[in-house]
């Protein structure tokens, strides 16, 4: 599979499977690797914070896992990387708002503005014809 969700359901795309025919995919999670736990309850960012649907700011397990995966990036001499639109770490553009209403605002998630910060090219499944 492609990838398991916050909530433990998954992301699988056949056409991201049929990726690794053409790139190494090097699977990180940011928010797990930040120490969050799978299942765990919906985040968003706002005002420079990340807040889960309870009012609990984890914002410091976003960065911590943003670093983790700039980390292997960086190790592995990756030059782009593939992530989840809209996600708090890895929307890319777009990411929704705070309000848990899915209204969505411009920005970035936290890895993924990391990542382009740090010179990696970051698309979203959205995006996979121009990857």
């Amino acid at each position: 599979k492609s990838g398991f969700k916050y909530d433990g359901t998954d992301n699988f795309d056949e056409k991201i499977l049929k990726l690794q025919e053409k790139y190494e995919f090097i699977l990180v999670c940011p928010e797990v690797d930040g120490g969050l736990a799978t299942p765990r309850l919906p985040s968003e960012c706002k005002d420079g914070k990340v807040i889960n649907k309870i009012g609990q700011d984890v914002t410091e397990n976003f960065n911590k896992g943003a670093s983790k995966a700039l980390e292997v990036a960086l190790k592995n001499h990756c030059k782009k990387a593939l992530l989840k639109a809209k996600s708090p770490s890895c929307g890319k553009g777009v990411i929704y708002d705070g309000t848990f209403t899915h209204t969505k605002t411009l920005g970035n998630g936290v890895a993924c503005e990391l990542l382009i910060r740090n010179g990696i090219k970051v698309f979203t499944e959205d995006e996979l014809e121009q990857l």
